[in-house]
């Protein structure tokens, strides 16, 4: 185990914001985990648990103890009538995921494909994309509690996940268990393998509108998996800047969800606002289109601004010279659920961590 001091994590941080850990200890197995608490002085330190940096907002120098999350490594652990169960480690970049699983013949996540991060934050923030969440192709997860250093599994229900939401994101309650009973794990666990279910037979998810755009416009009735992932990652690039070149933080703010009767009344006032009918009656809104409708497209606060071609995402305007800082774009995402709510009488979530 190497413990590295006042590490810079501006290349570590999608937004390309300028800060520093303290501590850093790079995990690059379970031993590794183990050394950390076995050594007296990093035992008792706070912990942050850092990916791909892919959904963070850092707005200071990080004082907790980082555990940059490094463990590789992707097999097919079994294959059944119903599905193959593939397995990959925490560090493995996201859509390097997804490129190797059809590569090997095992689609099912071509939707999620070019969505930035690794694999081990996928279910914490129960990724999803085109009609496809996480949770769709979850079969189990390994990971370690950081106090004890006791390893566990958990099965999708005792993730307990939700629209970008999981068990991860929650702080346990007092009096509440932890652990492996996977109840509040929010800064307790470190999750260190994933294991994905892809069906059997493979069935492709369509019936959005820039997916139905693609089939038209290839005259593919029938795409294959591939197919749809090169559409996915098109669709991506023309609409989401690349983090190597203009650093943010993918979408900012979650899809607000509203009753039947609040969306029936937003449409009175506002005819063109894009909606989403839910299985429960509810009605997903498009955030970006709320933001885009007060006027925030392509605005800035500093070196904090709004994506041109997309305004569900905040962009670094700074470039890696001049960064922006994470009170930039607080202030600038504060700026904007204050618009929003004051027009709409709804309040934007935030999609990040803030550190």
């Amino acid at each position: 185990m190497l413990v590295e001091k006042n590490v810079p994590l501006q290349q570590a941080n999608t937004f390309g914001i300028m800060a520093k850990a303290l501590t850093l200890v790079r995990v690059s197995s379970e031993a590794d985990i183990a050394a950390v608490l076995q050594d007296a002085g990093l035992r008792v330190q706070p912990k942050f648990v850092l990916g791909g940096g892919s959904n963070i907002v850092l707005t200071g120098d990080v004082k907790p103890l980082v555990l940059k999350v490094e463990i590789m490594g992707k097999r097919l652990v079994s294959e059944t009538a119903k599905a193959w169960i593939v397995e990959a480690g925490a560090g493995e970049n996201w859509h390097d995921l997804v490129t190797w699983t059809l590569q090997m013949g095992y689609p099912g996540l071509e939707n999620l494909a070019l969505i930035p991060g690794t694999v081990g934050a996928s279910p914490v923030q129960n990724i999803g994309a085109y009609g496809v969440e996480l949770q769709d192709r979850f079969e189990s997860l390994d990971a370690v509690d950081l106090s004890t250093g006791q390893p566990f599994t958990l099965n999708a229900a005792q993730c307990a996940f939700g629209y970008r939401d999981s068990v991860f994101k929650h702080a346990s309650k007092p009096g509440e268990a932890s652990g492996a009973q996977g109840l509040g794990l929010a800064e307790k666990a470190l999750i260190t393998r994933v294991r994905f279910s892809l069906p059997k037979p493979w069935k492709p998810v369509l019936g959005y509108a820039d997916i139905d755009k693609k089939m038209l416009q290839s005259r593919v009735s029938a795409p294959s998996a591939l197919q749809i992932y090169e559409w996915i990652c098109d669709i991506r690039r023309a609409k989401l800047p690349d983090p190597q070149l203009i650093g943010n933080a993918g979408s900012f703010f979650k899809n607000p969800t509203v009753s039947a009767e609040q969306c029936a009344d937003i449409i009175q006032r506002d005819p063109k606002i894009v909606h989403y009918h839910l299985a429960d009656g509810s009605v997903k809104l498009a955030a970006g289109w709320l933001i885009d409708a007060c006027g925030w497209k392509g605005k800035s606060i500093g070196n904090a601004g709004v994506y041109d071609k997309q305004a569900l995402v905040l962009v670094n305007r700074g470039g890696e010279a001049n960064p922006v800082t994470g009170g930039e774009v607080m202030t600038l995402a504060k700026a904007i659920q204050t618009s929003v709510y004051e027009r709409f009488g709804i309040r934007l979530e935030p999609e990040p961590v803030v550190v």
